[in-house]
Parts: C-alpha cells; sequence; structure tokens
C-alpha cells in the first residue's frame, strides 16, 4: 500500500464514520477556548469541562481575568494537572492580552506563542477552532495514532516532524477535522495502553495491526 493510498483510506473511512468532528472543550468565547486549551495541556478535557464552569462565570473575559491573582484562579483550577503553573500563566497571559493586543486573542501563530503556556499545539488548536484555519495541532494523541497507523514514519520523532508530514498529505480543507479525528480516535479506539484493534474500522490498513498480526503468525 502507497502512503497516498493509506491516507486516501484513512481520511474516507473517517468521513463516513465521523463526518462531525470538533472540540470536546467546553467555552462560549475565544479568550474560553484559549485559556481551556492551556489547561489541557496533560490533563484530560473531562477535566477541565468540570472546571471551567466556576472559572469563566468569575473570569469570562481577559479584563476580569487580568485583575485576578495568581491564587485567585488556582483556587478554580487546583484539580488539573500542574495548577500552580498553569494559573500562574492565566495571570499573565490575560494581561497580556490586555497590555498588547487591545483584549483581543491574536490570530497569529507567533502572536499567540508570545502569550505565557502557549505553544505550538496550543496556538494551532486556537488558530484551528476559532479561526478556521488549516492547522494541525499534534498532541499526544495525534502523534501516538498517526504512527501506529502509519501516516508518518518512525523518522518523525517530534511534534513538529508530524505536523509537518500531516499537512503535506492531508488536503487543507479536511486538516481541521482531521485534527479532531486523529484525536478522537486516540482517545476511544487506539488508546495508549491496549488499542482496541478488534473495534476498529482501520485495521486493514494500519501498519501497526499489520506488524502485531505478523508476530503473531511467527510465533505460531
Amino acid at each position: 500500500m502507497t502512503i497516498s493510498q493509506r491516507y486516501n483510506s484513512v481520511l474516507s473511512h473517517f468521513e463516513q464514520t465521523m463526518p462531525v468532528a470538533r472540540t470536546e472543550l467546553h467555552f462560549a468565547s475565544t479568550f474560553q477556548l484559549l485559556v481551556a486549551v492551556v489547561l489541557s495541556a496533560q490533563c484530560t478535557d473531562r477535566r477541565v469541562n468540570m472546571v471551567t464552569p466556576k472559572l469563566f462565570e468569575a473570569y469570562p473575559t481577559p479584563q476580569a481575568m487580568a485583575a485576578a491573582t495568581d491564587d485567585d484562579i488556582l483556587s478554580h483550577i487546583a484539580s488539573v494537572s500542574y495548577p500552580n503553573s498553569k494559573a500562574r500563566h492565566l495571570a499573565a497571559l490575560a494581561r497580556m492580552l490586555c497590555d498588547d493586543f487591545g483584549g483581543e486573542v491574536p490570530q497569529t501563530l507567533d502572536e499567540l506563542t508570545r502569550l505565557p503556556g502557549v505553544g505550538r499545539k496550543t496556538a494551532n488548536v486556537v488558530l484551528s477552532v476559532a479561526f478556521g484555519e488549516a492547522r494541525m495541532a499534534v498532541d499526544t494523541h495525534v502523534f501516538r495514532v498517526s504512527h501506529r497507523l502509519g501516516l508518518v514514519s518512525a523518522k518523525a520523532t517530534t511534534p513538529l516532524a508530524v505536523e509537518k508530514t500531516l499537512m503535506r498529505h492531508i488536503p487543507k480543507n479536511l486538516v481541521p477535522k482531521a485534527h479532531h479525528w486523529l484525536i478522537l480516535h486516540g482517545r476511544y479506539t487506539c488508546t495508549a495502553l491496549k488499542p482496541h484493534c478488534a473495534a476498529c474500522g482501520l485495521a486493514s490498513v494500519c501498519a501497526h495491526y499489520a506488524r502485531s498480526n505478523s508476530r503473531s503468525a511467527l510465533r505460531g
């Protein structure tokens, strides 16, 4: 199977099985999306969605959050991973939005990654979800699933390398949905510890599944 055939098969499968794919984070504005994505680093969306209602009620805008102290914010997000550093980042992020960007979330990668706590992955999520850009944010799910399916080679050892490979092969109009397809597939089917291959509609084109079957055959 050529790489083009594999991509076509994978994308066709997702288009048929997940015609609607979007982030599972809850938010009511671009600012709230940005905050939720910062909180989601090394943390589940489910946990983030448990803390953001009260957080957003207290600080619905950059201006409101900019007036808060680190400890104020920490009291609302204590149950997420790395709450102390995230509280510091959110307070500083809100102040920078007010001081440097007129209280608006910027729309370029360079400007977004100036914000405290915002790396390339977080910026790509915001650019894709909020602004509709063809951006591929590579988290642990996207990284793992891309390698297992054989969408990227073993030489793609960094998130940036995976991002560049996926962007070369996925049509721009599908990139925003493909980001969520890969995340959701990794979250619920191709899980980290034990992929659910028997329930996966992509087994026939999956490089990991083919290797596993070959090893099983040799042992048998």
